[in-house]
């Protein structure tokens, strides 16, 4: 057997244990601080039934869904939903005789009567199962518009075919699965629920820098209160967990749904309000000139875009930009109502001032997500060249496709692998979190084996990361291995040692070495 050259899909990574030592250093981060605020941790299947998943994320949502086969024979399942085909063989057929009888209508006989030359041949091929539906059509050269019948109903569609041979997914988020979680369990949990997950998702996307097909995200909710005091909270959890990591410089964008259909009903677009808030919300990538043409392509006018303009260029300070608001979406009570919600959240984060983070009303934030309906959050460092490293939103109604109506809920997700990049790249990681191993035990035989067993018992129960090296390997391989694994702390024991009971201790970092008893080892890693 020809030999398979190892390697990853792509989007897809390996993690080595230094970088391990990192990730965690991120996700025990965030966790504290998730759990300081009150919020317990859950976990969720990798896989969700496909139907739980599906119309979630909008139409470009779902086709970023990974579907996970179905296991057994599937083809006899797609074999029987393709049956229809052999009575549509049977209308073609039919129908080329008729042609054949209608008088001066010679080139559609022709058409047909070529159909229905190769029809038997095609049909035993295809009971067969020498050749697929695609085959089948291609061969006999079908006109489904001759048909009036559809390829849906044919089942050529891909969603169709999907729904035959794949009723499970790779969860695309961990805030559906929640809605589900939440619903299943509603006679378990205590409402208002507040809850941490830390689970990889996977997306169907094209790979990028800081864009993955797998990867982690660190999500907190609450579910079960509509108040706004929720909202300036995950701003301050924010604020702290990436505070605590080292970020020096970054921003907290916040927006508010109502808002965005307060603009859109203002120049009487309320049913556009989706192609709305997708054509702004990629001001950033496109520019505004990008803007406007994918707004008159989606059906807006110039004159709709004359009044949109002022608004998403909207300058000055928080206040000033909630002032400018008030005033363009004055006739609009739900717009209005969006600025009263921003104002709230706002006026609590003044009773809690932020460490680090900027705060701002951006209203060109418009996260392509269907299920948010109040406030919207995105997070970007100003550090370094990085999409969003976190951003979540209200959802009122979000458990209601599953049967639970009228929960109310807000959420936030933290983007770990793109803050492991930012960190990777400012050098924000400590030089702790380098290394897992904080003292190799060395010996030049056996007996020195044996001799550091009893010290590396006395570590471990100290709660100090320690190894003892086996012995039979020399005292440089030994050291060696201590460099490459970044462990600070060595301890030599040779026939000497042994002795007189003092161990070489040596710092390699420094280089500093000293004899010391197995006592004052303890005592001097411990503090």
């Amino acid at each position: 057997m020809a030999s398979i050259k190892p390697s990853v899909p792509k989007g897809t990574r390996d993690f080595s244990p230094t970088e391990m030592v990192k990730r965690n250093y991120i996700f025990d981060t965030i966790k504290s601080v998730f759990r300081k605020y009150g919020y317990q941790q859950i976990e969720t299947p990798t896989m969700e039934n496909l139907s739980t998943l599906t119309g979630k994320y909008g139409d470009e949502g779902d086709k970023l869904i990974f579907k996970v086969l179905d296991s057994g024979d599937y083809v006899t399942k797609i074999k029987k939903q393709y049956d229809v085909f052999i009575p549509v063989l049977n209308k073609l057929i039919n129908k080329a005789y008729r042609a054949a009888n209608i008088p001066g209508n010679e080139p559609d006989y022709h058409y047909w009567i070529s159909i229905g030359n190769r029809y038997e041949i095609v049909k035993q091929n295809w009971i067969a199962q020498k050749i697929d539906l695609a085959q089948a059509i291609s061969e006999l050269d079908i006109k489904l518009e001759d048909l009036n019948i559809t390829g849906y109903e044919l089942g050529l569609d891909s969603k169709s075919l999907t729904l035959d041979i794949s009723e499970k997914a790779l969860r695309y988020d961990l805030t559906v699965p929640f809605a589900r979680y939440v619903v299943q369990h509603q006679n378990e949990i205590t409402f208002p629920f507040k809850r941490f997950q830390v689970q990889p998702v996977w997306r169907a996307d094209r790979p990028q820098r800081g864009r993955y097909r797998e990867f982690y995200q660190c999500d907190a909710d609450v579910v079960g209160s509509d108040s706004l005091l929720n909202e300036a909270e995950f701003v301050m959890i924010y604020d702290e967990a990436l505070s605590r990591l080292g970020l020096k410089d970054f921003s907290i964008k916040i927006n508010n749904r109502k808002i965005l259909s307060g603009i859109a009903q203002i120049i009487d677009k309320a049913d556009n309000i989706i192609d709305l808030t997708v054509a702004i919300d990629k001001l950033d990538k496109i520019g505004l000139d990008g803007v406007i043409k994918e707004l008159l392509e989606r059906g807006f006018t110039e004159a709709d875009i004359d009044k949109i303009k002022p608004i998403i260029l909207l300058e000055g300070s928080n206040t000033e930009k909630l002032q400018s608001l008030r005033q363009a979406l004055a006739s609009s009570e739900v717009g209005l109502k969006g600025c009263d919600e921003i104002e709230t959240v706002f006026g609590y984060i003044e009773k809690c001032p932020l460490q680090t983070a900027k705060l701002e009303l951006d209203i060109t934030l418009a996260r392509g997500l269907n299920y948010y309906t109040g406030a919207i959050f995105e997070v970007k460092t100003n550090e370094v060249v990085m999409g969003s490293i976190g951003g979540g939103g209200r959802y009122d109604d979000l458990t209601g496709m599953f049967g639970l109506k009228g929960l109310t809920g807000v959420g936030i997700s933290f983007g770990a692998d793109r803050i492991y990049d930012v960190l990777e790249e400012l050098n924000l990681f400590p030089a702790a979190a380098n290394q897992s191993t904080q003292v190799l035990i060395c010996n030049f035989d056996k007996e020195g084996e044996l001799y550091g067993l009893p010290l590396l018992q006395q570590l471990r129960h100290q709660n100090i990361n320690a190894e003892l090296y086996p012995a039979g390997a020399k005292i440089k391989k030994q050291m060696e291995y201590a460099n490459n694994k970044n462990i600070p702390y060595t301890v030599v024991i040779g026939s000497e040692e042994i002795q007189n009971g003092l161990l070489a201790f040596k710092n390699m970092e420094t280089g500093e070495q000293e004899k010391l008893s197995v006592e004052n080892i303890v005592k001097r890693m411990v503090g």
